[in-house]
């Protein structure tokens, strides 16, 4: 894997002529987690597909670059808010179908060892369709940790799972994607609090940062430093005063 560097998007976005964000200019840490709050329809689906270079349906005007001057396109993982599993694979097949498509020769070892960390084991061999929602949106985060990239872009990773598994697969994330560039969408304050370094609130007022604890991620939901950002977040989203 190569070094992962910090990302920046700055520019204007218009979907059938309506402006969808303007000015925005979003600072991708290297190596840690940003989190990107905001309510819906203000454009953070619209950030991770641009950065991923997917369709967005809209024109973009701006610049999306990295740090080292190097390319990003190649360099990412991409996680979308669907589950986007290929039905005719297993889970097995489905955690290592970039490499599939790639011509590779997949590490079954990894793969299985994911497969087990996201406790799916007993039902490797079975297709999507037998699976839950919750099920089908770990074997897609499976899918993404087996990708290996310097740059990972998580659209509501964690949504389905109930509490105590939503609690394991962001510890087992944030352990495998150590020293990553991850940009985290997310609609849980709770979430952003216990994962960030770098937490923004997008919103129809454009784009702000909350500073987050000094207390480092991942942070105890108990710590009074873990108690606190949520208030202030919650109330940042609602366009109080942090």
């Amino acid at each position: 894997m190569s070094e992962a560097p910090t990302l920046r998007l700055s520019g204007d976005f218009d979907h059938a002529g309506r402006p969808l964000f303007s000015g925005l200019d979003l600072m991708i840490s290297a190596g840690g987690w940003t989190c990107l709050l905001g309510p819906s329809g203000v454009g953070k689906s619209t950030v991770l597909r641009l950065l991923a270079g997917l369709d967005t349906g809209g024109r973009f005007s701006g610049t999306i670059t990295a740090d080292d001057n190097k390319a990003v396109a190649g360099r990412i993982a991409f996680m979308a808010q669907t589950d986007l599993l290929a039905p005719w694979l297993d889970v097995l097949g489905n955690v290592t179908l970039g490499a599939r498509l790639r011509g590779e020769r997949a590490d079954l070892e990894r793969a299985r060892a994911l497969v087990e960390r996201v406790g799916l084991t007993e039902h490797a061999a079975k297709l999507p369709a037998s699976l839950s929602g919750g099920m089908r949106q770990r074997v897609a985060l499976a899918r993404v940790l087996m990708e290996d990239r310097p740059i990972v872009l998580l659209d509501e990773p964690f949504a389905a799972l109930d509490a105590r598994t939503r609690a394991e697969m962001q510890e087992l994330a944030f352990e495998t994607l150590e020293g990553r560039t991850v940009l985290l969408v997310t609609h849980d304050p709770a979430e952003a609090v216990r994962l960030g370094h770098r937490i923004f609130i997008l919103s129809e007022q454009g784009l702000a940062e909350v500073e987050a604890p000094a207390l480092l991620p991942i942070r105890a939901v108990e710590a009074p430093e873990t108690m606190d950002m949520q208030v202030r977040l919650f109330r940042a989203l609602k366009g109080e005063a942090a």
